[in-house]
C-alpha cells in the first residue's frame, strides 16, 4: 500500500471542534489515492478552503503542519459528508477502469459470500449474472454493464454508496478502502 501523498480538504473548523476543550485549527481532509479520512492540522495563519487538495507526504509541506491521525467516523461533520459524497462522485468516474476491473476480477470471500453481493443493491441473482456475462467477455465500462444485463442497479452509484459505507459505517470487509 502505497502512503499517502495528497490530500482534500472536507471541512476546515478553524476553531477546532466546538464541544472539545482545546481551541486549535483542524482540518477533515480524505487522501487521494487510500480513500483515508485523516485530521490535518494546518501552519499557523494559513486557512484552508474546501475541496482543496494540500500536500502531505514525507517532504516539507506547505499548508499542513502535521497529520493529527485518522478522522474517526463519529466526528466528521454534516458538511464534510456532502463534500465526501462529491468527491467519492468525482473519484468514481475519474478511476472508472478500476471499479470495471473489480466488477472483471471480483471473487468469493467465502463459501457464502461473493464480493459483488456487498454493493448495495446487488443480491445473489446479479453477482449470478455478472459472473455470467464476465465468462462470456470482459466488461468494458458500465454502460457495457447495464446494456448486457437487465434491471441492473447503477454499478457506479452502488461503488460510491458502498465507499461512502466504508468510510462512515463500521465494515467487516473493505472492497475499496485501504
Amino acid at each position: 500500500m502505497r502512503k499517502e501523498e495528497y490530500a482534500i480538504i472536507l471541512e476546515y473548523l478553524p476553531n477546532g471542534y466546538p464541544l472539545e476543550k482545546k481551541i486549535m485549527p483542524l482540518s477533515q481532509a480524505i487522501g487521494e489515492l487510500n480513500l483515508t479520512l485523516l485530521e490535518l492540522v494546518p501552519r499557523r495563519g494559513i486557512s484552508l478552503e474546501i475541496g482543496e487538495r494540500v500536500y502531505i507526504g514525507e517532504s516539507k509541506r506547505d499548508k499542513i503542519y502535521y497529520i493529527l491521525g485518522k478522522l474517526p467516523p463519529n466526528k466528521i461533520t454534516e458538511s464534510a459528508k456532502n463534500q465526501l459524497q462529491e468527491f467519492i462522485n468525482k473519484v468514481v468516474k475519474e478511476r472508472k477502469q478500476e471499479f470495471i476491473d473489480f466488477f472483471n476480477n471480483s471473487g468469493a470471500i467465502n463459501k457464502r459470500i461473493h464480493q459483488i453481493e456487498l454493493l448495495p443493491g446487488f443480491g445473489k441473482k446479479h453477482m449470478k449474472e455478472i459472473l455470467e456475462k464476465r465468462k462470456e467477455k470482459p466488461f468494458e465500462s458500465f454502460e457495457d454493464m447495464k446494456k448486457r444485463l437487465q434491471n441492473l442497479p447503477d454499478p457506479a452509484k452502488a461503488i460510491e454508496k458502498r465507499i461512502i459505507k466504508e468510510l462512515i459505517e463500521f465494515e467487516r470487509y473493505k472492497l475499496f478502502v485501504k
